[in-house]
């Protein structure tokens, strides 16, 4: 997200909002309920702070598995389902707002509706169903912000993608119905041109399934003249055919600080942006879902992955 210029002799000061609260259900397993963002309260020192719906996390080891072992668990998983969502249409709702620093109110406003489907070849296509007039001027949005809502928010962490990451076993936690290994995942290193999550991964004890992350995309460009920033996002997972976690809501927001251009103040502008991913219908006339040698797409039971998961898996 870059400063219009329009904006950038204004001095806007806000407190950021990071609070949200959302219900999902999942058809045949506990669903996150009334989940508030983890880091919008104060540190978990006492339960009394926690977030509705969390409980204290438990720094004890997990029992039966090593760390690295629940790790590679939930990364072959993430593999698989990463290979499976390739193979679901399913109707993507962005929202981007900027909030007036006095009322709180919107004052700017992008939206757009996309239908990802499979043309009659089979080629995943993009339709896009709604998109009113942008109302955004206090910001721009740029190709980083569109690349940020397809591949980082409905953050995925597959066994090709470990490699890049260092991941720490933080403890076990109670959300809602659901029991939770919660880890924290940052890059080793940084590629030039390329961004990426930081932030923490909960991983359901039984399934080994990610459902839910909360994190910021990294690095962020804050060059004088060259800002292109990004609020931290927390997305939420939804079990979707009794058998895959897809991504179904993610929520960013917070105060993007941009430094003065052209002899102008600085300014502070407060960005809230809304993704949902709904209607998951998988496309059933000629694609399969092939993982490891093995053809996948209708099995139900995906509890086990399969044993020596590929380095380099391909769809």
């Amino acid at each position: 997200m870059k400063p219009s210029r329009a904006s950038a002799s204004a001095t806007h000061h806000f407190l950021a909002a990071s609070v949200l609260s959302l219900l999902l259900s999942a058809p045949s397993t506990a669903a996150i309920a009334a989940v508030a963002n983890p880091d919008g309260a104060a540190p978990a020192s006492t339960a009394s702070q926690e977030p509705s719906g969390f409980g204290q996390l438990d720094p004890a080891p997990p029992a039966g598995m090593t760390p690295q072992q629940i790790i590679d668990k939930f990364a072959a998983r993430e593999t698989l389902f990463k290979l499976a969502r390739q193979n679901y249409t399913f109707r993507q709702t962005v929202k981007v707002d900027t909030l007036a620093e006095d009322t709180n109110r919107i004052d700017g406003e992008y939206q757009q509706v996309t239908d990802i489907t499979f043309d009659k070849d089979g080629k995943r296509a993009e339709h896009v169903v709604f998109a009113p007039q942008n109302t955004l001027e206090r910001v721009l949005m740029t190709p980083a912000d569109f690349e940020e809502i397809e591949h980082r928010l409905p953050f995925i962490l597959t066994t090709e993608d470990l490699p890049q990451y260092d991941i720490t076993y933080l403890g076990r936690q109670h959300i809602d119905e659901l029991e939770t290994y919660v880890f924290s995942a940052a890059p080793k290193t940084f590629e030039k041109g390329k961004r990426y999550f930081q932030g923490k991964v909960w991983v359901d004890q039984q399934d080994f399934q990610i459902v839910l992350v909360n994190g910021i995309t990294v690095p962020q460009d804050k060059r004088k003249g060259h800002e292109d920033l990004s609020p931290p996002f927390t997305t939420y997972y939804e079990q979707i055919d009794g058998k895959y976690w897809f991504p179904t809501y993610t929520k960013a927001e917070g105060n993007l600080h941009f430094v003065a251009q052209e002899g102008a103040l600085s300014q502070d502008v407060h960005l809230r942006n809304v993704v949902k991913y709904s209607d998951y219908k998988q496309y059933h006339a000629t694609a399969r879902i092939i993982y490891n040698g093995e053809d996948i797409t209708d099995k139900k039971d995906t509890t086990q992955p399969p044993a020596n998961p590929p380095q380099n898996p391909k769809p």
